[in-house]
């Protein structure tokens, strides 16, 4: 079993503990879903945490909707900082506060440390405060791995985007960010503008849906996105055709390396849409 979803399940206190028991055991589960309350209450946040401290294969966790509050990330954080090969974790409309986000940021390591995590949700968690966002952007702005970061439906506001376009404009591997509902002005957008403008970004996708921003700053932003994407494009076939060829003459010194990965979150996440 490659992938198990028990989304919105009814499950007794014996099954989940046989679901757990079957997460521990298992090496080739990549992708686990428990959205919608299935991790309902402290005793089986334990149970997980003891499944996945002796489970290896698990990508991506998936506990949307599920009441843990800031003390039962603290149960189940140990387990997810040592896992590894966690890259993707949805933690969307957990209840989580500031010490939450906290423990977060410690599963977001800066450059030249530990494998981090690659895709991270954390969707509707009102309980946090701008002190709480603001710990995580300078994770972000540090973070060696991340590409995926949603923070839709949360009570932001253009202080906290500011601190958010700081940290992309630092990040070298941020390229998703959904800042949709997230209460943003024009003010904000224009910020965000400046940056994907004046600055050097791994940027390619930027959510703005369902904010207050005018609709000719969002196609502005899009634009300007839309055009470091295809001068990456070209720069990769250009990096394809040396590699093909490599009597080509390499005349240009400051032209840029590209880095094309294939993270397997993205596949994993369209899987298991909420």
């Amino acid at each position: 079993v490659g992938l198990l979803a028990r989304r919105g399940c009814r499950l007794s206190e014996r099954d989940f503990g046989h679901v757990c028991r079957g997460v521990a055991e298992s090496h080739s589960l990549a992708q686990l879903n428990l959205n919608l309350g299935i991790v309902s209450n402290i005793n089986r946040v334990k149970q997980l945490a003891e499944a996945l401290k002796t489970n290896r294969s698990v990508q991506s966790l998936f506990l949307h909707g599920s009441p843990l509050t800031d003390a039962g990330l603290a149960l189940l954080n140990p387990a997810l900082g040592v896992h590894p090969s966690l890259v993707a974790l949805d933690l969307g409309d957990c209840m989580l506060g500031d010490e939450g986000i906290n423990l977060i940021c410690g599963l977001l390591p800066p450059d030249g440390a530990k494998s981090g995590l690659k895709e991270l949700t954390l969707s509707a968690n009102p309980g946090v405060t701008s002190k709480g966002w603001g710990h995580l952007a300078i994770a972000v702005a540090h973070s060696s791995q991340l590409r995926v970061l949603n923070l839709d439906y949360n009570p932001l506001g253009d202080q906290v985007a500011g601190m958010l376009a700081v940290a992309v404009a630092s990040s070298r591997t941020l390229e998703v960010l959904d800042l949709e509902g997230t209460g943003l002005t024009n003010q904000s957008a224009q910020t965000l503008l400046d940056m994907v403008e004046n600055y050097p970004t791994a940027l390619r996708t930027l959510i703005l849906a369902e904010n207050n921003i005018s609709p000719e700053l969002q196609q502005q932003i899009s634009d300007l996105l839309s055009e470091g994407e295809e001068e990456e494009e070209s720069e990769a076939r250009e990096v394809t055709a040396r590699e093909k060829n490599p009597w080509i003459c390499q005349n240009n010194s400051s032209s840029q390396m590209v880095l094309m990965t294939s993270g397997l979150g993205d596949s994993l996440l369209a899987e298991t849409e909420m």
